[in-house]
C-alpha cells in the first residue's frame, strides 16, 4: 500500500511486501476453494441481472473479503458478490478493494 504525499502510515498498516504476500495467499486460498467446488460439481443459480452465480463465487468472495477486512480494516471491500452499496457511499471512498471473486463464471460452468 503506497502512501500518498503527506499521508502517514498508521500503526496497524502492514509493510507493503507483507501485505502483498498475504493478499497473494488469500487469492491462493480462494483458488483452492473454487477448485474444490469445481471437482464436487457445480450448482448454478441466477443473480437479479440473470448472470450465473455458483457456490464457488460465494466461497471465493467470502475468503477474499473477510481476509482483506482483517488485513486492512480501514479499506472497504467492493465485490461483485457484495450487497449493493449505494453510489453516495462509494463515491466518498478514497481507496478500496475492488474484487471479482471468480472472473469468468460462465466459462467456469
Amino acid at each position: 500500500m503506497s502512501l500518498k504525499p503527506g499521508q502517514q502510515r498508521q500503526e496497524q498498516d502492514l509493510p507493503e511486501r507483507e501485505l502483498l504476500d498475504r493478499v497473494t495467499e488469500l487469492s491462493r486460498l480462494a483458488g483452492h476453494a473454487i477448485m474444490d467446488i469445481y471437482r464436487q460439481g457445480i450448482e448454478v443459480t441466477q443473480k437479479a441481472d440473470d448472470s450465473p452465480l455458483t457456490q464457488a463465487d460465494l466461497a471465493s468472495h467470502h475468503i477474499i473479503c473477510s481476509g482483506l477486512q482483517k488485513l486492512t480494516p480501514n479499506l472497504p471491500c467492493l465485490s461483485e458478490e457484495s450487497a449493493a452499496i449505494d453510489f453516495a457511499t462509494r463515491s466518498a471512498w478514497r481507496e478500496y478493494w475492488l474484487i471479482d471473486p471468480l472472473d469468468g463464471t460462465k466459462e467456469f460452468i
